[in-house]
């Protein structure tokens, strides 16, 4: 009997998440425009929770992955923990299995010369086969496991073979996604000129990024076991350190300390005549983008 492979999802939720980010910049504007500075920031909050809403969503549905790049690309690459301890997939051993169902090995030479025939046979028929393609396809599927029959790790599942580990892994991935919100939420609250929503917003970055480093490097000896990422990941992971950047432009460090900087700067370079008008032009471009995109970049 062929079991055929689990349905793909087919919401796009890469294209939703993008569509988002792209349509809180314009409610943004009108916001500000036709209710203020400081109503804006409820219609703000409304299109984070929505977007954390989605991402959660994606979370789940894709097996607890890591979202890469905020989940704006798949995260396509299976987890090695959880692929290795199935030994079975869509009711066929693997090709790394040692026996099949009826105690034989499909996989060996005995079975890849039955393999052979097989498909010699069915190309024989194919000059004479209106159908050739659905059988050589199904053929396919036949002789090949299905990689998306394999089965999705659940969320007791992570619990109850990574331990803490896992644990640590989902809470970081949660930070990560409702950090966004919560930043939001808090300058709503407090106003973007104090340092409670900035230092919270810090707080949550680090924790979640310090979670997931913990579990990458954390080797424990008992049940628990070391919690591997795929090299996407492991980029994925690099970047989000490096949006930490982002927290220098962030007011209200940026008034206090890095718009001084730069006016500063500018000022020592003005007398030349190329260089100080670069310089001019790029202060102003930092100063006119921090107002209003750096709040939500890396989100």
């Amino acid at each position: 009997m062929h079991v055929g492979p689990m349905e793909p999802n087919s919401f796009p939720y890469s294209l939703c998440i993008s569509a988002i980010k792209d349509l809180e910049t314009l409610v943004e504007v009108a916001a500000q425009h036709y209710f203020g500075d400081n109503k804006k920031w409820n219609f703000i909050a409304v299109t984070e929770a929505t977007k954390v809403l989605v991402r959660l969503i994606l979370f789940r549905n894709s097996g607890y992955k890591m979202l890469l790049h905020g989940g704006e690309t798949p995260n396509i690459e299976k987890h090695s923990d959880f692929s290795s301890s199935q030994h079975n997939v869509g009711g066929f051993p693997k090709p790394g299995s040692r026996h099949g169902p009826n105690g034989l090995n499909p996989w060996n030479l005995e079975g890849r010369a039955l393999s052979a025939l097989s498909r010699f046979g069915e190309n024989a028929r194919m000059s004479s086969d209106p159908v050739w393609l659905r059988r050589a396809e199904h053929q396919q599927a036949i002789m090949e496991p299905p990689s998306s029959a394999i089965e999705r790790p659940t969320l007791s599942m992570i619990l109850s073979e990574k331990g803490v580990q896992g644990a640590l892994f989902l809470m970081g991935e949660v930070l990560f996604i409702i950090r966004p919100l919560i930043y939001v939420l808090f300058i709503r609250k407090y106003g973007i000129r104090s340092w409670i929503p900035w230092f919270v917003s810090l707080a949550v970055d680090a924790g979640g990024v310090g979670f997931l480093t913990q579990v990458t490097k954390s080797r424990d000896g008992g049940k628990e076991q070391h919690y591997h990422l795929s090299a996407s990941e492991q980029d994925e992971l690099k970047r989000r350190k490096l949006l930490w950047a982002l927290y220098l432009m962030r007011d209200p460090f940026f008034t206090k300390y890095t718009r001084q900087r730069l006016q500063s700067t500018e000022k020592l370079v003005e007398p030349v005549p190329i260089i100080g008008l670069l310089t001019a032009k790029i202060v102003e471009l930092v100063v006119g983008a921090q107002t209003r995109y750096t709040y939500m970049s890396g989100s």
